[in-house]
């Protein structure tokens, strides 16, 4: 056999094996663009940088309007509006991961479109990301939700007290734990009062104490609590600080818990109605100086305290250091516990460390 002959029957063998012959390897010399995903291949490659990416574009359009119009995506079906709003800063976790997709398909497109969700977030939220405090105050307040089950509350008696505010607020007392309270906040306290589940402690003189009618129900959270744990019904009360620059009137609260439940959605109906009684109590407040504190279960983003953000404002947004998360304790990643004021500068606003509670204490420095 020739050389030449040789060659011709090793070509038919690899034809054969292959399964491809030269006249079928079309233009680009790979049988692989006969395949329905080599063709796919074929055109995408073929696309310019502004025509990659169209999914990623669109998706970075939507996040960008989500944030825009938060308010108005309807509380109709499972209070949607407000879950989103409660959770809006972690949406801006969304940005990266579109971008590093848009650096993964070189897609032009796409990375401009998400200039809008990113403008939308710093519009939002940039001011969180810079320390807006300033040095000294006339006076510091704090609040806790203390937990209704706390193994330690002699311990978080111990915590807050340390925290050297001049009042504070706490919630979920029960009638089990209210005794370490007082016996653990007496030295640091000269005065307090307790009323059902809140109660307040002061440096200064309580006077005009009351409860704050709010339309208390504990509701779905009961059923979490340890059966041997008792709450009585008032969880708002109001009462007035005598200090040296005039009266500053205080209101502690605990409002309706906030539940993610499979079949309804959010539910946020208890929360919304004290917010809503909670606002009109502070609207009738004749003095003009006035704090809240507690825990009020829900973010100022949350329209249902729209009635109260109104007319008051949050020390954290005006005065504080990043997000200051306050809820759960091990993994923050919402700001429930809030320090509204009106009438007083804040000065300061920052979260206190862990007690035996699963929300973290928060206080902030006002000033006349």
């Amino acid at each position: 056999m020739t050389g030449s002959e040789r060659g011709q029957t090793m070509a038919q063998v690899d034809t054969a094996e292959t399964g491809q012959g030269c006249a079928g390897r079309g233009d680009t010399g790979s049988g692989t663009w006969r395949t329905p995903i080599g063709r796919a291949i074929r055109i995408v490659s073929r696309q310019g940088p502004w025509k990659r990416g169209p999914v990623l574009a669109a998706l970075g359009l939507l996040l960008g309007l989500l944030m825009l119009l938060h308010a108005r995506i309807p509380n109709r079906i499972g209070n949607l509006g407000s879950l989103v709003e409660t959770f809006l800063p972690w949406f801006g976790l969304f940005i990266p991961v579109l971008l590093a997709g848009a650096v993964w398909r070189r897609s032009i497109s796409a990375g401009v479109a998400l200039l809008l969700p990113v403008t939308v977030w710093l519009h939002l939220f940039g001011g969180m990301l810079s320390d807006k405090s300033h040095p000294g105050s006339d006076l510091t307040v704090a609040s806790h939700n203390v937990g209704a089950d706390n193994p330690d509350p002699a311990g978080t008696a111990r915590d807050v007290a340390a925290s050297g505010a001049d009042v504070l607020a706490l919630e979920e007392i029960t009638p089990q734990a209210r005794g370490a309270y007082e016996k653990g906040l007496s030295k640091a306290y000269r005065y307090h009062t307790v009323l059902g589940t809140v109660g307040l402690w002061s440096k200064l003189p309580l006077s005009d104490t009351r409860p704050v009618d709010i339309e208390t129900d504990y509701g779905p959270l009961a059923a979490t609590k340890p059966a041997d744990v008792k709450l009585v019904d008032n969880r708002a009360l109001r009462a007035t600080v005598a200090t040296n620059r005039g009266p500053l009137a205080v209101y502690a609260a605990h409002l309706g818990s906030a539940r993610v439940n499979p079949r309804g959605g959010f539910t946020t109906g208890s929360r919304d109605r004290n917010a809503q009684a909670l606002g009109k109590a502070i609207a009738a407040e004749r003095n003009q100086r006035v704090v809240l504190l507690g825990d009020l279960n829900g973010t100022m983003d949350d329209r249902a305290f729209t009635g109260i953000t109104s007319q008051m404002r949050s020390a954290q947004a005006a005065a504080g250091d990043g997000f200051g998360f306050s809820w759960p304790a091990t993994f923050p990643v919402a700001r429930i516990d809030q320090i509204l004021v009106r009438g007083v500068e804040p000065e300061s606003s920052w979260v206190l460390p862990a007690t035996g509670s699963d929300h973290l204490p928060v206080a902030a420095g006002i000033s006349w």
